[in-house]
């Protein structure tokens, strides 16, 4: 790698002082908005959301300077990178202290905190998920291929996919599939990008047991999307995609099963 000059580095630092002033700026709201919500507690789920979207610029303006550094200096920011990510978490976890951290159970276990965010139309609750699906795509694709981080975003793609179909109100989801419904074409898309999320998520966290961890724990978790998959097809009605994600759950609590009794007659030689 060729050596940066002190003048590469100091128009470097110009270039980026803009996006590091808006860090600090946004940085500073969040400690305000937090405050807030300690003290005041009223409409504490929508200040919430507000924290969802400065978490997700500011994972933006992370972005940018790790883009930036590549294209300038021709190497990876990864502090940048590195707080880009933590950002995301962050505006991940926001979220499920709104919608709740919920996988593969009843819409009813966590319908009364959606209470909460009642007002939130689906067209709003759609747009804050394609923003933050986004910014999850951009991150990974700004570390690349080879990062040391390949397996950890599996959780955070999976928490993800988790929030994005928790803060969606399934009650009217039917309802809202009708063409004549003013929310059709948000809950339409939404959905699609649920099922599509569900059945990635699932697919990665059998990929990391096989290819990394081998903890039963990440096969389980896989299985518990194929699951929240599973109740997404059969509440709206999608009988073949429900049979088929059924099957398919059946072959992998088998093999679930015969992977378990073969690490427990190991552990006994």
């Amino acid at each position: 790698m060729a050596k940066i000059s002190v003048e590469e580095r100091n128009r470097y630092q110009e270039k980026i002082k803009p996006y590091r002033d808006k860090i600090v700026e946004i940085s500073g709201r969040e400690k305000n908005i937090l405050v807030a919500i300690k003290k005041e507690g009223a409409n504490a789920a929508f200040k919430r959301l507000t924290l969802v979207e400065e978490m997700l610029n500011l994972a933006s303006y992370q972005i940018i300077i790790s883009l930036v550094s590549q294209a300038r200096l021709k190497v990876k920011e990864e502090n940048a990178l590195n707080d880009g990510r933590k950002s995301l978490y962050k505006s991940v976890i926001y979220l499920e202290e709104v919608v709740s951290t919920c996988v593969d159970t009843p819409y009813s276990d966590y319908e009364g905190k959606l209470a909460e965010i009642a007002e939130m139309d689906a067209a709003r609750r759609y747009s804050l998920i394609s923003k933050m699906g986004l910014a999850i795509n951009l991150l990974e694709n700004a570390y690349g291929d080879n990062t040391k981080w390949k397996w950890s975003f599996v959780e955070l793609e999976g928490r993800f996919a988790a929030a994005a179909k928790n803060i969606m109100d399934l009650k009217s989801a039917v309802s809202n599939t009708d063409p004549r419904s003013p929310a059709y074409e948000p809950t339409v898309y939404h959905l699609r990008l649920i099922k599509k999320l569900l059945a990635q998520a699932a697919d990665r966290y059998r990929e990391k047991y096989e290819l990394s961890t081998n903890r039963i724990d990440d096969f389980k978790q896989g299985i518990n999307f194929l699951g929240a998959l599973r109740r997404i097809h059969v509440l709206m009605g999608d009988r073949e995609d429900a049979e088929t994600v059924k099957k398919k759950l059946e072959i992998w609590s088998t093999k679930l099963e015969t992977d378990i009794k073969r690490s427990e007659s190991q552990k006994k030689g």
